[in-house]
């Protein structure tokens, strides 16, 4: 139920380990939860053993969760809709459900990245290739949150964004729970930029490790991390507030210093000197942020936006350029001063 004691049909799209998550949560909530995996032997597994053994092995998915590989079965009947495919499968997704959509259903993305083709953020290509809903029906929730946690009923926060304030109310009583809270932030393109440039730091606080630096070192890149993320959001018209918050610096410290981070995990396998090619086939799960460098890197030059970190780690994934090297030259360069602080020292009073 949600907090009005309503049920909502819900499809969530995507059997992944935080689709998984999700349809687990909303479902103990009294949701009825259709919850869609790609490959039937994976759907037929989790409808047989209530398990996810690829991306969630230990948590157990409530038998009221109807598992599906059938795509029209998953959205039938409903008109809230959970995107949690990858960030690069979003839009392959989203125009096989073209014809299923219309003014009625709400779409929430939970998933992290920017199309590389087109550098749109997932409700840019939601809003692409699902004309029929209103853009003011599409909204994102992101925020420190590890699958792993929200399945077993963990306490979390996260934040709810879209463009209609009326829809973003919804969203955020149909996911909250006891142990799942859920803020509401106008700013979409804020909170889409931030929950998803953050993987690339989540990537470069990896190789830190993998190379064998230290916590100086990392806390040195999540702080001028979250001024790269800043400087891109603003730049693309984002509320500069945005990146203080859950989607913010919520995310950034949980993704960059958790050992559950896959992006992380995927930093440091690079940092121990594995090829990309090899870590990808090694891992299980997608790493988002290995496929938002490649957007992230072309935005910052399409808007003249200043992103050593992005371009470190870009150089490292993309040109070949060694890890220690990349880290080495990112503390060696040019002297400069924090943007936060006040052109003139002497009158700061410092």
């Amino acid at each position: 139920m949600d907090a009005n004691g309503e049920k909502i049909s819900i499809a969530v799209i995507g059997a992944g380990s935080w689709g998984t998550a999700l349809a687990i949560s909303l479902a103990t909530s009294g949701h009825d939860v259709h919850l869609w995996a790609r490959r039937e032997e994976a759907a037929a597994q989790m409808r047989r053993d209530r398990h996810n053994p690829t991306y969630l092995p230990d948590a157990d998915i409530p038998e009221s969760v109807v598992v599906t590989s059938d795509l029209v079965e998953a959205v039938r009947g409903t008109t809230f809709w959970v995107f949690a495919t990858p960030s690069q499968a979003v839009r392959s997704v989203a125009e096989q459900l073209e014809p299923l959509s219309g003014p009625d259903h709400l779409i929430v993305s939970v998933a992290k990245g920017i199309e590389n083709e087109t550098l749109l953020t997932t409700t840019g290509v939601l809003h692409e290739t699902l004309p029929r809903v209103p853009i003011g029906h599409l909204g994102v929730l992101y925020g420190p949150s590890h699958a792993e946690e929200v399945a077993a009923g963990a306490p979390t926060a996260v934040v709810v964004s879209a463009y209609d304030l009326e829809s973003a109310e919804q969203m955020q009583r149909i996911f909250m729970t006891p142990r799942f809270r859920v803020y509401l932030n106008s700013d979409v393109r804020g909170v889409e930029i931030a929950g998803s440039v953050k993987n690339i730091l989540a990537i470069a606080i990896g190789i830190i490790e993998g190379v064998g630096y230290g916590d100086n070192a990392k806390a040195a890149v999540i702080t001028r991390g979250l001024a790269e993320i800043k400087r891109l959001g603003v730049a693309l018209g984002a509320d500069p507030t945005t990146f203080s918050g859950l989607a913010g610096v919520g995310d950034v410290v949980v993704t960059c210093m958790s050992k559950l981070s896959r992006n992380r995990y995927f930093g440091e396998q690079i940092g121990l000197g594995k090829s990309f090619e090899q870590v990808q086939s090694e891992m299980t799960m997608v790493a988002e942020g290995a496929h938002t460098t490649k957007a992230v890197f072309l935005l910052a030059r399409r808007h003249s936006v200043d992103m050593p970190i992005t371009e470190a780690v870009h150089a490292i994934l993309f040109e070949g350029k060694t890890p220690a090297i990349a880290v080495d030259e990112l503390m060696s360069r040019t002297a400069k001063r924090e943007d936060w602080l006040p052109a003139k020292l002497s009158e700061s009073g410092l």
